[in-house]
Parts: C-alpha cells; structure tokens; sequence
C-alpha cells in the first residue's frame, strides 16, 4: 500500500539482496576496465590469453615436429627459429600457453575457496576458532611459496595435479590472512547482527550477508594470487617440476633453449615476455579494481531490512 502517494509495499518483483550485490561487484569491473589503468590490464592480460586459448589452432606446425637443424634463426618456413631440437619455436609457444593457464586458474581458485572459508570462520567465530586456524596459517607462512611446493614435489614426483595443489595451498595463509582482516569488521555491523538475532544458521549468515561484502577484497587477492601462481609454476616448469618434455610450456622452453640464447634467442625472448606481459597485466587490473572499488562499492547492510524480511519468510 502506498505511503503519502509516493512509496509502494515491496513486491515479489523487487530486486533482492543478492541482486543488489551482484550488481554492485559488476559495476566495480566495469569502473575498473573503463579506467586507464584497468583498460592497459585488461588489453595486455587479455591479448596474452588468446595467444594461448587460440594458439593451438593456429600454429603452423607441431609441437613436436622436427622442422629443421637446432637453433636455427628466424626463416620462411620457422618464423621465430627452431630450438635445442629443431623444432619450430612459434608453434610450441602457441601449443605452451593454454595448459599453463589452466593450470594457475585452477591452483588459484582452490587457494581462494579453501583460504576465503579459513578467513571468514576465523573472523566469524573467533576465540579457539580464530585461534587454531591463524596460527596453522602462521605456520603455513613460515614457508616460501616455491618451497612448500618444492617439498611437496620432490616427495611425490613432478605430477600435474600434484603441482596444482601444492600451488593451490601454498596460496591459502595469504587469501585467509587478507579476508579475514576484512571480515572482522563485517562481522560486527548492524545488518549482521540483525540477522544472527533471527536465528539464522551460521553458513547462512557467511554465505548471505559477510561473504557478499568481501567480493572486491576478494577479486584483488585472486588476481594477485593468479599472478603468483603463473609465476610459481612456470618457474617449477623452468627447474624440471613442471610439465615435462616433449610436452610445450612457456616455462620449460626457458630452460631447454637458455644454452642456445645467443644462436636463437626468441626461443627464450617470446615466451619470456609472454609471461611478464600477463602478470604485468594482471597485476595492472587488480590494481584498478583497488583504486575504484572505494568509490563504487556501496555496503549491503543498505538492503538489511529487505534481507531479514527475506531470511524471515526463508526460516
């Protein structure tokens, strides 16, 4: 019923909480992107990953093939040369990109889901929670990145999915340090607060109203914690911890035609600059989303009234 002729009741048509949030992460990428900085991230991230996702369907040759003699220069028939083995550089840097990619998305989302869940528990709950999952988290510190996953591969061999969760763990102290710094505060607003006096269940509580509002921190510790993740694995590739040969990889072509820098040194240059051009990139967007999400995120305590009446009617 209106109210002085100008409010109307909430219809089952109004846009919910959940809405309104996935909006408001939305709006923090668009802002992001058409800023100078994010649109320079975004292009050089960008053009990297199409280099690997249509590479393999573009390249001239195999990865494998043997197209000419070792460390041949640039030539009509290999464009940027040929390697320690003859074959053609360009089409192994096409084939190199896509699974290495793949690899650090996933190792990246397994940090950030398990690392995200440590953080907000520990901020939510605190006392022994907080406790016991921070200092497992220190202790976890304690160890370099590269060297966690040294430890864990050179007990079980160099095995794809292995490299993938020891990167992926490696990851988690970070992510859960930094989101539970910022659930802390969360935690102790009015619209939280307001809900947990309905006696909601706690994951409701977590996956409803706290972990919506993390989503920018969130978004830039992901495309720190991906940026890391090419790194560290493109360098367990460079060490013989990677993907192994003959296999492709942007890492191991490093270390396989480093000895024949001054022959043909595109064989080291292209996929060299491949790599730094994408974390550069990433890093670039990230820090965009930092500087413009103050001023386009709103808090989604606005919609409380809305979000209790809505967890009300779900209890």
């Amino acid at each position: 019923m209106a109210r002085n002729g100008k409010e109307k009741a909430p219809s089952s048509g109004a846009a919910s909480p959940a809405h309104l949030r996935r909006h408001e992460w939305v709006a923090v990428l668009g802002a992001a992107a058409r800023s100078r900085r994010g649109a320079i991230g975004a292009l050089l991230a960008l053009s990297v990953v199409a280099v690997a996702v249509i590479g393999p369907f573009v390249a001239p040759h195999s990865s494998t093939e043997f197209v000419t003699s070792a460390f041949t220069g640039p030539s009509g028939r290999s464009l940027l040369g040929s390697d320690g083995l003859g074959r053609d550089v360009l089409s192994r840097v096409l084939f190199g990109g896509w699974l290495l990619l793949l690899m650090a998305a996933v190792a990246t989302a397994l940090g950030a889901i398990i690392g995200t869940a440590l953080g907000i528990t520990a901020a939510y709950f605190r006392g022994t929670f907080d406790g016991l999952i921070m200092r497992a988290v220190d202790i976890f510190l304690a160890f370099p990145q590269i060297v966690f996953a040294l430890l864990l591969l050179s007990v079980a061999g160099p095995k794809l999915w292995l490299v993938v969760i020891a990167v992926g763990i490696s990851h988690v102290p970070q992510v859960a340090r930094v989101i539970r710094s910022a659930s802390l505060d969360i935690c102790e607003k009015d619209y939280v607060k307001a809900v947990e006096l309905l006696r909601i269940k706690p994951r409701k509580i977590i996956v409803g109203d706290i972990l919506p509002n993390l989503v920018t921190p969130l978004m830039v510790e992901v495309g720190l914690r991906f940026t890391w993740s090419i790194v560290i694995i493109a360098g367990l590739s460079f060490i013989g911890f990677g993907l192994q040969p003959p296999a492709p990889n942007w890492g191991l072509m490093l270390n396989e035609n480093r000895i024949g820098l001054v022959s043909n040194p595109w064989a080291v240059v292209v996929p060299a600059v491949l790599v730094a051009v994408l974390t550069v990139g990433t890093n670039t967007f990230t820090d965009a989303i930092a500087r413009v999400s103050i001023g386009v995120e709103r808090p989604v305590g606005d919609e409380v009234f809305l979000g209790v009446a809505t967890l009300e009617t779900e209890k």
